[in-house]
């Protein structure tokens, strides 16, 4: 590997095929458009066509596999004639979860598209994108504009100006003779640099407009950066005076596709690792070295050896305090190793900031320290520990999570979940509220985006758009969403999506009747007016939109069931499964807090 200081490395040119990750990590690649001198018609049109066209056109190049799009936009016909699998959504905050959920699971190559009308699809469309952007998603977003001569007249909604705030990058195509440069600085922009949605508006009349006749479809650079050497070295050195370090993943070393290395690099140096929330499933939670997943709630390790680390080794998080599953604990020294420099000096102080791609600076910290003449560190005495703290807090937890009361306890449906489930051939997410924070402690997931984190800044019922798109981003897995009924009461038609588009997923619907987490926030509301009751059938509810639809009432009833479920969604058939649980607001295991 090259020594030095901070360098690019492009990985990219005409002739070359994308990098992939080190196999059975599953990271898809882009297809690229093949380069060529003018005439070449391997990436160029013969005859004159619309933007809209063009457009599609450059979405098959770079790989994507289908369009999510609600309800009339052009863009929509333009990819069916171009054998563009259109996805028709019920409302615009599931298809773009779908285009969402679709990009974490190949890690943007390809990106998840979305795309719909001006106006109040737009409008409809802004929480869902708002949550790509709190999650840093690079998925692809096309609204259409108002024509150009309307765009600018007072009280219509302005996409251009309204979605600055929650995407990376905001483009117009105010020229059908620019649509070339615009796509290519749009993709250029989704491909580089830190992760996020970028939008590429589309006035209504410009999209039908004629782009020239020998448009050629963008090919960008994709480049690569590494941190200084002598950084590098520090950090290592750092690594090994300490007495009690630790590694936190997020979810840059997903998009970084760093995953294996990141194994590498804890064996070898025999540091424990813990994930945020969003970088869950970046480390295998069944390693011996693997402290879970820290959020709202976590697991016994996570909090013993987070609040006790002299050295934090901090990979690919900004490290903003709201987000972390604790406060850094006071003291420690950090490491922090980013793509995005604005993370460096953020909420906390590092004693040195490696800034580059997760997996190049990854690769250093390991070169570095096999060159130091130190050799492996010996994991048994942490890896035991990590055992037995984990099994003194698991005791604690027994008696809930194989419970047989009833209505069902949540915790035996996460237990049973976990036991049903082959967490390799998997891809499992959960919902905002309770069922975030009683399934990020107990299910482990074993490998690269087979679970996907995510509760920052996101609506109830966020977890159904993503796991269409999952499933659509691995076919073969099965892949669950375990929501509440609030969640479902916000999305739940979009169930209909699943079927009627042939998306077998399984849903889970913890149904206890009422809002629990709002126990405290409510109490005369509730006392005088029953304001946290809520109630549906939702199996029945299922069934009648052409799905399977279960309804479980005892707690030894539940394995059955999910293997039911996961039969009928191997035949193709979406599945709901409504667990009948208690109205009793449940414990979390080891909140959070935010201070120190």
């Amino acid at each position: 590997m090259e020594k030095g200081g901070h360098r690019e490395r492009a990985v990219r040119d005409a002739s070359e095929e994308p990098p992939t990750e080190s196999e059975g990590d599953g990271d898809h690649s882009l297809r690229w458009a093949v380069s060529g001198a003018a005439g070449n018609t391997k990436d160029r049109f013969l005859v004159s066509r619309s933007v809209v066209s063009a457009i599609v056109e450059c979405l098959r190049h770079v790989g994507a596999p289908f369009l999510s799009a609600y309800p009339t936009t052009p863009l929509i016909e333009a990819a069916a004639a171009a054998n563009l699998r259109p996805i028709i959504c019920r409302q615009e905050r599931v298809g773009v979860g779908i285009a969402d959920g679709f990009t974490r699971v190949t890690n943007g190559r390809p990106p998840g598209v979305f795309a719909m009308q001006w106006g109040p699809g737009s409008e409809n469309a802004y929480p869902g994108v708002a949550t790509a952007f709190s999650d840093h998603v690079p998925m692809l977003f096309l609204p259409m504009g108002h024509p150009t001569n309307r765009a600018a007249v007072r009280g219509y909604f302005d996409s251009k100006e309204s979605f600055r705030t929650v995407t990376k990058a905001v483009y117009r195509i105010d020229d059908p003779a620019r649509t070339y440069e615009v796509i290519r600085r749009a993709l250029s922009s989704l491909l580089n640099g830190p992760p996020g949605p970028v939008m590429v508006e589309i006035p209504a009349d410009v999209g039908l407009a004629e782009v020239d006749s020998d448009f050629r479809v963008p090919t960008p650079v994709v480049t690569r950066s590494a941190a200084d050497a002598g950084d590098v070295a520090a950090a290592v050195a750092m690594l090994r005076a300490a007495q009690r370090p630790i590694f936190v993943a997020g979810q840059g070393t997903l998009y970084g596709a760093a995953t294996q290395q990141l194994r590498l690099l804890s064996e070898y140096l025999a540091v424990p690792v813990a994930t945020t929330l969003a970088g869950k499933s970046a480390f295998p939670e069944d390693h011996p070295l693997s402290l879970g997943t820290g959020g709202n709630s976590m697991p016994g390790p996570v909090s013993e050896f987070y609040r006790n680390a002299d050295v934090v080794l901090a990979l690919g998080t900004s490290l903003t305090r709201h987000f972390l599953m604790a406060a850094l604990p006071k003291g420690a020294r950090i490491i922090h190793v980013t793509g995005n420099v604005a993370d460096i000096n953020n909420d906390y102080d590092p004693a040195i900031g490696l800034v580059g791609d997760i997996g190049i600076v990854i690769d250093d910290l390991l070169a570095a320290a096999q060159d130091d003449g130190r050799g492996p560190a010996d994991s048994s005495r942490i890896a035991n520990a990590i055992a037995e703290s984990r099994r003194t807090w698991l005791d604690t937890w027994m008696s809930l999570l194989s419970s047989d009361e009833v209505p069902i306890n949540p915790y035996r449906v996460v237990a049973e979940l976990s036991a049903a489930l082959e967490p390799i051939e998997s891809v499992v997410t959960h919902d905002s509220g309770s069922p975030r924070d009683q399934m990020i402690p107990f299910y482990r997931a074993r490998g690269p985006r087979s679970y996907i984190g995510w509760g920052r800044s996101h609506g109830l019922g966020t977890g159904l758009g993503l796991i269409m798109g999952a499933k659509l981003a691995r076919p073969e897995a099965v892949c669950v969403n375990v929501m509440g009924d609030a969640a479902f009461g916000m999305v739940g038609l979009d169930f209909e999506t699943a079927v009627r588009e042939q998306i077998p997923i399984v849903t889970v619907v913890f149904n206890n009747s009422i809002m629990a987490c709002e126990t405290s926030q409510m109490p005369i509301a509730h006392e005088r007016f029953q304001s946290r009751r809520i109630g549906g059938h939702y199996a029945d509810l299922a069934r009648a939109m052409g799905g399977h639809g279960l309804t479980v009432e005892r707690p030894q009833s539940i394995a059955r069931a999910l293997q039911e479920a996961i039969k009928h969604t191997a035949a193709g058939v979406p599945v709901l499964v409504e667990m009948i649980t208690s109205s009793e607001e449940t414990p979390f295991s080891l909140r959070r807090s935010t201070e120190g």
